[in-house]
């Protein structure tokens, strides 16, 4: 059975006011088509409603029932209504958001905090990723949104350039450099060496292996690990030095010091998400990184 909100409305005035004409006053509307509105409620339900005399109304039995399920239906429908109009603004849903640990020292939790102040009944899913691992998760329709050291990016995913830094040097604080505050890349030549992985990374690995080929040297890498705390975590314990991003001098890792040398490579993060999924919720994710960083525009 098909019953008009409008009807349910119209009812509800008549039931409240005990009164057609009050009851018309009150939707805005003449009496004829109010009660003519009500004869149809109570012909379509097939049950009498409303108790009629020239100066009284009064509910029936089953107007009192319909009443009171009619002010449930309504607000139902309504919160139907609210909920539809801001999951199509994209104010409700599920994010599922990758990250590279370094984004923690390069504005990322403040963004989140923004996003959930923005987006309260949304829920965000994080997890941390390697560069590489969120492009593939991206790609695959598994991750929605990612925060990355800038890669190469497949054609099935959108790229947004956020922010850019120097790289510096990574040292244990027992290292006979550790108190200089710059320094030449050879002084380290013969020293052992942490990298970002390959595999993980292969434009980073290649950005840092570069540096030094620059400077005249080839390191000698003696561990490779996939995220890059674990490269500062290493230089903490003394296994060797490294080339970061300089957002990690602000990891505040103890046993480790972080110089600046002579360069030109610059570390850029990037914002990544799918080329051909376009749900309200994600373009209204992307406007609030593009507002929280200043970034521009997209790659194509």
């Amino acid at each position: 059975m098909d019953l008009e909100p409008r009807l349910l409305r119209y009812f509800i005035a008549v039931a409240e006011e005990r009164h057609f004409s009050r009851a018309a006053q009150r939707l805005h509307i003449s009496q004829p088509p109010l009660s003519y509105a009500i004869r149809q409620l109570e012909s379509t339900l097939g049950a009498q409603l409303l108790e009629r005399t020239s100066r009284h109304v009064a509910l029936t039995e089953a107007g009192r029932v319909l009443y009171r399920e009619a002010q449930a239906l309504l607000r139902q429908s309504e919160a139907i209504g609210t909920l539809v109009q801001r999951v199509d603004a994209g104010l409700r849903g599920r994010l599922r958001i990758g990250f590279v640990g370094s984004m923690l020292y390069r504005g990322l939790p403040d963004l989140l905090a923004s996003m959930r102040a923005a987006l309260p009944d949304v829920e965000h899913v994080l997890v941390e990723l390697n560069s590489h691992d969120q492009l593939e998760a991206v790609r695959r329709g598994e991750q929605d949104l990612g925060f990355i050291h800038a890669n190469p990016a497949p054609s099935e995913v959108r790229t947004l350039d956020l922010m850019t830094e120097p790289f510096v040097l990574c040292v244990p604080d027992t290292h006979p450099l550790a108190r200089r505050r710059r320094v030449s890349l050879r002084a380290v030549a013969k020293d052992d060496f942490i990298f970002f992985a390959r595999e993980a990374s292969p434009s980073y690995y290649e950005t840092v292996l570069s540096m030094c080929v620059t400077a005249g040297f080839h390191p000698v890498v003696r561990h490779e690990v996939r995220h890059w705390l674990s490269v500062a975590a290493l230089v903490s314990q003394g296994l060797g030095v490294s080339i970061v991003p300089a957002c990690l001098a602000r990891s505040g890792l103890a046993g480790t010091r972080f110089i600046a040398f002579e360069h030109q490579a610059r570390s850029v993060s990037q914002a990544i998400w799918p080329r051909q999924v376009d749900s309200p919720l994600l373009r209204t994710a992307v406007r609030l990184v593009r507002d929280h960083y200043g970034a521009a525009s997209a790659k194509a």
